[in-house]
């Protein structure tokens, strides 16, 4: 059975990189499918056309929202998620991740996707 993450993978090949998370975490998430993709559809090459938050971090970030049932605020839940991503990345900021100023690419879309969903899992024990 393929693993989450490398389902991830697979979406992004067709989807955005927030929808593409979203998608792989559509069997436990309370969504059907089209309506996570209309979530996810304004997140592709990061917040802001890639001037922001990695869109697979945000995907992340939505769906520990729908998911947390630890009591804890989804908030420091999803900062918990973003410090892993990034240690996982080097970056959160889409761009940065890209190298677009830089010209080094810290971490590929495909990349990214997986590292968001097992920063995901990780962080809320899934």
């Amino acid at each position: 059975m393929m693993s989450r993450a490398e389902k991830a993978v697979e979406f992004k090949r067709r989807n955005n990189c927030c929808q593409a998370v979203l998608l792989a975490l559509a069997d436990i998430l309370p969504l059907d499918e089209k309506t996570l993709c209309q979530i996810g559809s304004g997140f592709g090459s990061g917040m802001g056309c890639m001037e922001a938050t990695c869109g697979a971090l945000c995907g992340a970030g939505m769906a520990a929202g729908l998911l947390n049932k630890t009591g804890k605020p989804s908030a420091m839940l999803t900062r918990v998620i973003l410090k892993d991503f990034e240690s996982r990345c080097g970056a959160t900021i889409c761009k940065d991740l890209k190298g677009i100023s830089t010209g080094k690419v810290l971490c590929s879309c495909d990349d990214c996707v997986r590292n968001a969903v097992l920063a995901l899992e990780s962080t809320l024990g899934l």
